[in-house]
């Protein structure tokens, strides 16, 4: 009959088995895609945000396009700081 204990020990021998099988560089690729992807979101994000209440403070007012044009230039403004605040958060991690 099995204990508990046969079972653990048997669990973390698997485990450092696994360890060893991952590359380190294959965490590491895939960590950076995700920032990257993460850091392209957040400036599409601000960017389009920006973009949408533009168009509905242009039609509420009427004075299209400018609205739109300024709060496309501000959601832009503003993703880019986001984009720079968490690469300099993301670089103090590292």
């Amino acid at each position: 009959m099995r204990t508990p204990e046969d079972f653990k020990t048997r669990l973390k021998i698997a485990k450092s088995k696994i360890k060893k099988q991952i590359n380190p560089n294959e965490e590491k690729r895939g960590s950076f895609m995700g920032n990257a992807f993460k850091l392209g979101t957040e400036l599409v994000a601000a960017v389009g945000v920006g973009t949408i209440i533009g168009f509905i403070l242009d039609s509420w007012f009427g004075t299209k396009p400018w609205l739109i044009l300024i709060f496309f230039f501000l959601g832009a403004a503003a993703g880019m700081l986001n984009v720079i605040r968490a690469a300099n958060r993301m670089q103090e991690k590292d």
